[in-house]
């Protein structure tokens, strides 16, 4: 038995947690020891945008539909560059994909970009025993196979809490993602998804793309007409230089909008608190109702920080979207200036589309804010492609 990365074999693996849980499987993807924050995501499509959506930076991801692989891998199914996760956990993993448009398969993708994963093991049991312990460090290896030791470096890994993992990603320097006719709207890349990026440029937008640790006089020199401040991975608490290059921008006027870490930070740039969550949400069924209209969108989510809604100075924000399953806060909008945060993604990608209004929301602030023309909304919910 070779244990080459060049070629699929069936090369024993383990996942071992913490708190001293051991499972064995099979490796998949790259063959090597990868550590991170464990958690499950409940979709049931989507495994590649899921893999690289940069919130996910530092986490070992483990899908709670069994079976993955069996679209195998498309090229503009990338959030971004290259997958993001730390390392990947599947119950049952296809090596012989059915989807005419794939470029290739999943288990070669993963070993393209040197992604860990085990396949195997009992989902099943895992998600359970973590929403009832809470979410927790783990390691995957298919070289060290000493339960003992891999326990121990499970323990020994740095935890999410107080970690700052958005200034390790995001573009190095500013680049112009599209030119439109529309609003110009200059996105603070925290690690922003693709697909947020297509949503404003399918409204026209002009996109200015601008790494996370950008002044917010270099911003203005754009002239924007509005300001995105993305999602990203880690603690927000950690970022206090986000914080306050935040309440910066909300100094200049300009209309913002924040998704996931974008709306943590807006709230901690106000004085509101976030906290980590037992579990956090991670998936693309979570029902939450809109409190102005009384609907109730299925949306698609990825946090494990949120905001502590008993910190919320109701003369600052009012809450505007709850999470029907635990009541976590999961939008706002703020009242001492223009603008609207959420928790979760209404760019979904691959879906669902139920939250894709809130860009037109945002385009509406600006209308109302700045004298630029505002494209009526695009008749396609869809995604586009890059």
């Amino acid at each position: 038995m070779t244990t080459s990365n060049d070629t699929p074999t069936h090369v024993p693996a383990k996942l071992a947690l913490s708190d001293g849980t051991v499972v064995s499987g099979e490796s998949i993807g790259y063959r090597g020891l990868a550590g991170g924050e464990l958690c499950f995501n409940t979709s049931m499509t989507g495994y590649q945008e899921i893999m690289t959506d940069p919130s996910y930076v530092g986490q070992l991801m483990m899908m709670t539909y069994p079976h993955i692989g069996n679209y195998a891998a498309t090229f503009d199914h990338d959030e971004a560059a290259s997958p993001m996760i730390a390392g990947f956990i599947v119950r049952d993993f296809t090596r012989r994909p059915s989807n005419p448009q794939a470029d290739e398969t999943l288990d070669a993708y993963m070993r393209r970009h040197e992604l860990v994963g085990i396949s195997g093991v009992d989902t099943r049991m895992l998600v359970r025993h973590i929403r009832d312990r809470g979410v927790m460090n783990a390691v995957i290896s298919s070289d060290e196979m000493d339960e003992d030791v891999l326990v121990q470096k499970a323990r020994d890994w740095p935890s999410m809490s107080g970690l700052d993992l958005a200034s390790e990603i995001g573009v190095d320097a500013p680049m112009t993602f599209a030119a439109g006719d529309g609003p110009t709207i200059v996105v603070y890349d925290y690690g922003v998804k693709r697909n947020i990026l297509r949503s404003f440029r399918q409204r026209r937008c002009t996109v200015h793309v601008v790494p996370g640790s950008t002044s917010v006089e270099d911003a203005m020199d754009y002239d924007p007409d509005g300001i995105f401040l993305s999602n990203g991975p880690g603690d927000p608490r950690a970022m206090s230089a986000a914080i306050e290059r935040t309440g910066q921008l909300i100094e200049t006027g300009r209309p913002l909008f924040g998704i996931c870490l974008g709306h943590q930070l807006l709230s901690l740039a106000q004085g509101f608190d976030v906290y980590k969550m037992f579990v956090g949400h991670r998936g693309a069924n979570h029902p939450v109702q809109n409190l102005d209209t009384g609907r109730v969108e299925v949306t698609t989510q990825n946090h494990g920080f949120a905001v502590d809604p008993e910190s919320i100075d109701s003369s600052k924000a009012r809450i505007t979207h709850v999470n029907l399953n635990d009541d976590t806060v999961e939008g706002m909008r703020f009242k001492t200036f223009a603008g609207l945060s959420l928790q979760y993604h209404p760019e979904a990608s691959p879906g669902p589309h139920d939250s894709q209004y809130l860009f037109d929301t945002f385009m509406a602030m600006i209308g109302e804010e700045r004298d630029v023309e505002i494209a009526p909304p695009p008749e396609s919910r869809s995604p586009v492609s890059a």
